[in-house]
Parts: C-alpha cells; sequence; structure tokens
C-alpha cells in the first residue's frame, strides 16, 4: 500500500472510531480521516449505561451471542469467531482499561465512567494519526475514474479518499448518500424503548419493581419475561426493552397503540392463584386483603390490584367474595393495559434498519456492490437487545473493516 492511500471513516461513534483505529494500526502509512457530522464525537458511548458505558457481555460463545440480536445474528456469528467479547475485553486491557462483570453478564469499565472509554478511543486514535473532523457531514458521494470516492460535504468543501467506512446511522432513504450509489436502505425504527400507558392507578406506582413479570401483546407472538420498572409515563425495565426490541417493527406498524399484558407471579396457573385464595380466607381470613400482600409483588403494587379488583380496603379474606376473588386472581395472571405511546431509552438509542445486510460481505464488512466502500456498526440493518450487545457488535464490525480497509 502506497503512503498516499487516504482512508475515510463516516461516522464518529464506537464503530467508526474502531474501525478508523484498526486501520490506521494495521497501516502506519496510511491516512486516516474520521468524520463526525454534529460538534462531538462517541456522544452515545458517554450516555451508555448511565454514564457507565455497558462496553460488552460475558456471552463468549459465538452463536449463543448471535440470539441476543433481534435483527442480524445470523450474519454476525463469523465475524464474532474472529473479534468476540474475549478480543473486545483483551483490546481494552492491553490500552490499560479493565472491565468487571456484573450479575447479569454485562460489562463495565472498573472505573464505573464511560469517559474511560472516550479517553481510551481518543487517544488511542491519536496514537494511530487519525485525523478527527466534527461538524462535517457528508451530502453526497461521488465514485472516482479508477477507484476512490469524492465527498462533498454539507459546508461546500469536498474530500476525496481511496477508501470509504460508512459506520453512521439514522439517514433515510430520500436523502441517504449511499442510494445514488446502488444499495437500497431498510428504513429505521425505533428499537429500545419503553411504553406509555394512561392508566390513572398505574401512574400512582412510579418507581416500583418487579423483579419477574412476564409481558405479552396479545394477537402477536411478542413475549418477554424478566425485570420491569413502573415509571411516571408507563413501563420500562429488561423485559419492556427487550420485547421492544424484537417487536420494533410490528409495534411501529401498530403505531405504538396495542394492549399490554403483564403477568405479575409468571409461574403461577390460574387454578393456583385460585387455590391461594381459599387457602387464604381459611389461614388469613382476619386480616384484610389491602394490607396482607401477595410475595413477591411490592405492596404499592399489590395495594392498586386489589382496589382495581373491586375490593373494598377493609375487607377481609374471610369476606372476600367470589366475583372479586375471580377478578383478583385475572388481574395477577394477566393485567391488560393500554399503550399510548413510547420513549426511547436514554441509555440506548437504538433503531433497526439500515444497509440490507445481503448487500455486505460479512468476511470484510465490504459492500458487494460498490469496491473500497465498507460497513459497521449503525449503518447496518443489525441491533441488539439491552446489555452490551450493540456496542459488542460496534467492536466486531468496525474492527473486521478496519481490518479490511487496510
Amino acid at each position: 500500500m502506497s503512503a498516499s492511500r487516504h482512508i475515510v471513516v463516516a461516522g464518529g461513534g464506537a464503530a467508526g472510531f474502531f474501525g478508523a483505529i484498526a486501520a490506521a494500526e494495521a497501516d502506519p502509512r496510511a491516512s486516516v480521516t474520521i468524520l463526525e457530522k454534529s460538534p462531538r464525537f462517541l456522544s452515545k458511548v458517554r450516555i451508555s449505561g448511565g454514564g457507565r458505558c455497558n462496553v460488552t457481555h460475558a456471552c463468549f460463545e459465538p452463536r449463543e451471542l448471535s440470539l441476543r440480536y433481534p435483527r442480524g445474528g445470523r450474519a454476525l456469528i463469523g465475524p464474532f469467531t474472529r473479534f468476540g467479547p474475549r478480543e473486545t475485553i483483551e483490546w481494552f486491557r492491553l490500552r490499560a482499561v479493565n472491565l468487571k462483570t456484573e450479575a447479569d453478564g454485562r460489562m463495565f469499565p472498573v472505573t464505573d465512567s464511560s469517559q474511560s472509554i472516550i479517553d481510551c478511543l481518543t487517544d488511542s486514535a491519536k496514537n494511530a494519526g487519525v485525523r478527527i473532523r466534527t461538524q462535517t457531514g457528508v451530502e453526497t458521494i461521488a465514485r472516482r475514474e479508477g477507484g476512490g470516492f469524492t465527498l462533498h460535504f454539507t459546508n461546500g468543501e469536498t474530500l476525496e479518499c481511496d477508501r470509504l467506512l460508512w459506520a453512521a446511522g439514522g439517514c433515510r432513504a430520500e436523502n441517504h448518500p449511499l442510494v445514488p450509489l446502488g444499495h437500497t436502505l431498510v428504513p429505521p425504527v425505533p428499537s429500545l424503548f419503553t411504553f406509555h400507558i394512561d392508566s390513572p392507578w398505574l401512574r400512582e406506582l412510579p418507581g416500583v419493581s418487579v423483579e419477574d413479570a412476564q409481558v405479552t401483546v396479545p394477537k402477536t407472538s411478542l413475549k418477554q419475561r424478566g425485570p420491569i420498572l413502573i415509571t411516571h409515563a408507563g413501563v420500562s425495565g429488561p423485559a419492556i426493552l427487550r420485547l421492544s426490541a424484537w417487536g420494533a417493527r410490528e409495534l411501529h406498524d401498530l403505531d405504538y397503540r396495542f394492549p399490554l399484558r403483564i403477568a405479575w407471579l409468571p409461574d403461577a396457573k390460574p387454578e393456583d392463584l385460585v387455590e391461594e385464595i381459599q387457602r387464604r380466607r381459611e389461614t388469613q381470613g382476619g386480616q384484610t386483603v389491602l394490607r396482607a400482600r401477595w410475595n413477591p409483588i411490592p405492596a404499592r403494587l399489590w395495594e392498586q390490584l386489589v382496589l382495581q379488583a373491586g375490593i373494598a380496603p377493609e375487607t377481609k379474606w374471610a369476606r372476600l367474595a367470589k366475583p372479586e376473588a375471580q377478578k383478583l386472581a385475572a388481574l395477577l395472571s394477566g393485567t391488560e393495559l393500554p399503550v399510548t405511546g413510547k420513549s426511547m431509552n436514554k441509555e440506548e438509542f437504538v433503531t433497526c434498519g439500515g444497509i440490507p445486510l445481503p448487500e455486505v460481505d460479512f468476511k470484510t464488512m465490504q459492500s458487494r456492490l460498490v469496491p473500497g466502500l465498507f460497513f459497521a456498526g449503525e449503518a447496518l440493518d443489525i441491533d441488539g437487545i439491552t446489555g452490551g450487545f450493540n456496542f459488542q457488535a460496534a467492536w466486531t464490525t468496525g474492527w473486521t473493516a478496519g481490518q479490511n480497509l487496510a
């Protein structure tokens, strides 16, 4: 490779930085430039994991890891064998950033600060000779005779390069610079989001969490189980975020208006609940239903479920009428709530959509349609559930692209 070869990376996020660093370190003679259209780069790294940066996940088997991606998992199996979570951990360790594993498998820097990751990436880029340009958005791309590209920026400037890594997301087909080159685009829609629910009684419970619930969307196959959190606007938590990821397109088509069914005691069958209510009539007959909460349901949630069943606050178990008991059992086994909208998860703003995967060679991350054009990260129609999986896809595709750019 000649010293004059110029590689440009469009997108100053995790995948863009990783790709630029990999390319510059693989061939120090190459000139590498990162272009970021906003004033700041690595902004999603900064806010990820509540400011701690959920770097990856301690899932080390490629096929098992691929199951955490609603879209793109199969295509990532090969790249994961070459650069997966183990390689990510080692990459950061060699640059003096150690990671720790939490009980749920998420991995964070031991500093608990995303600034450690930002500093590591920016220092590594600087040490490799990578140039970084902010507030430089690509408006159009023209292919040069003999290979390479001419990039036209929104400020009127132009830049020529021999190879281009597109690692930016968020564009729609009508204004995407790659569409005129022959690529298509899967329309982006939100992938990780929380649900708005206007039910007044639920709005009384912000901050209440349930460690194990099952959430389903009736008349669909969407179902998830795990922790949920009641918020001032509706419901969130890992189970909700996973449901939103797997149902991203289906819920978008429903305009984010659909019924949500929550089983507060997912292991209990309806007949089990009826039997437990009868047992309580016999053993706790003198206690009020409202105050004798049902473990593991939080006390505040239990009180609201009792009131929603039409049970008066002073009603004792011994005097609980059969219709009220049946309503309580029904609410415990599946409370149906109307979802009226969504909010993006602040820690992980993720969309599905982007360049269709059949248009990309995942051995190299190079376009199958345009020689010299590579892809990584948010540019691709790949997204993972919450837990560090989206960053791992960024590191994997960025590293793979960077190695082959060089």
